[in-house]
């Protein structure tokens, strides 16, 4: 059967998909940044899954004011990377996994979870920057994604209890799979900041570091943490860290290995949190 064996967890800042397309990662000011992903891409060399079900937001590339799913499953063969108004990334077309994302939409649907299905998007930022962090600037992905977008720009936006939960009718689905595949799960986003408004800017180091040590050692705890406190203590786009909660609900309920732990200040106005845990 089909295995969840570790959680990755990064933010997905724009900027520094710029800066490794540009060719600009050993700068001063962005080599910080990526020196702190090093031993997450020999991590990944080493422990390269099958699938990565990558849980990320979109922003206003492949979802509008005009539809606004809460939670959506990318269950299409490919995903080409977005043009989000200056060109696509210069990364590889993202293959899925059509088999096991239908798998789990039919097992997280049937668990009470409405999920809208999603044949054809383009994919932006969101997911293609994690996968250019542990994975470098390859000719392909190493491996299958499927993406699963959540809507944490739009309110009403789903609360933390509600995205741990999914994570656990998520971890459900992969173990019935009748295929021997890994699967990593991925949550991103995050962390602290504040893009618009008097607040722009805002950076909350102690309250970021405080959330991965919940997340790591009490993640059941941390999913109560209400709306307000994301806004109040990370900015109005810290809310993107519900996110995470999902990935961490499909972990084991064994306390998990952790593998590595990165945390940064600034990368374009944002502060840049990383977690890689894996299964006991």
């Amino acid at each position: 059967m089909a295995t969840i064996t570790a959680s990755v967890y990064t933010s997905h800042v724009p900027a520094i998909g710029a800066a490794l397309d540009l060719g600009k990662t050993n700068e001063p000011y962005w080599q910080p940044v990526f020196a702190g992903y090093e031993p997450s891409k020999k991590w990944f060399a080493e422990n390269t899954p099958d699938v990565i079900f990558l849980v990320y937001n979109d922003h206003a590339t492949a979802f509008s004011l005009d539809l606004i799913p809460t939670f959506a499953i990318g269950t299409g063969p490919e995903y080409p990377p977005a043009d989000e108004g200056w060109g696509a990334r210069p990364v590889p077309v993202v293959q899925g996994h059509p088999e096991l994302a239908a798998h789990i939409a039919q097992s997280v649907i049937q668990d009470d979870f409405d999920l809208t299905i999603v044949n054809r998007m383009d994919v932006d930022h969101g997911l293609t920057v994690p996968l250019s962090l542990l994975c470098g600037q390859p000719q392909a992905w190493p491996c299958r994604v499927i993406p699963f977008a959540v809507n944490v720009v739009q309110y009403p936006v789903p609360s933390g209890r509600r995205c741990f939960n999914l994570g656990r009718a998520i971890r459900k689905a992969v173990e019935s799979f009748d295929q021997p595949l890994k699967v990593q799960i991925w949550g991103t986003g995050g962390m602290s900041h504040q893009l618009q408004g008097p607040r722009a800017g805002l950076i909350n180091r102690e309250w970021d570091n405080a959330f991965l040590d919940r997340l790591i050692a009490d993640p059941e705890g941390l999913a109560s943490m209400p709306h307000i406190e994301y806004v109040r203590e990370a900015g109005s786009e810290g809310i993107e860290l519900v996110m995470w909660l999902i990935a961490r609900g499909a972990m084991s309920d064994r306390p998990p290995h952790v593998v590595h732990r990165f945390y940064h200040v600034p990368a374009s106005n944002t502060a840049v949190g990383h977690l890689i845990l894996e299964n006991r």
